[in-house]
């Protein structure tokens, strides 16, 4: 199965206050993780996550109230 390129696209989400900024810098599929830039209220921050679900519903949580961000929602830029 051939997987989309991932690298630089971007997610803005909304936190209730304001737009938090994810960047793609690099995935490990085999060891699911993703490496992100997230720019929150001014600050960049290069952050690695574990990936949940399958090769095609690639997501991983994020913020104390574990939102759900997922891959295919990423934009390129």
């Amino acid at each position: 199965m051939k997987l989309p390129k991932y690298y630089l696209k971007q997610y803005d989400y909304f936190d209730g206050e304001e737009f938090i900024t994810f960047n793609i810098v690099y995935i490990d599929l085999d060891k699911k993780l993703i490496q992100v830039a997230v720019s929150n209220r001014g600050k960049i921050s290069v952050i690695e996550y574990d990936l949940h679900g399958d090769n095609c519903n690639l997501f991983f949580y994020y913020g104390p109230t574990k939102e759900k961000i997922k891959i295919n929602e990423f934009e390129k830029i």
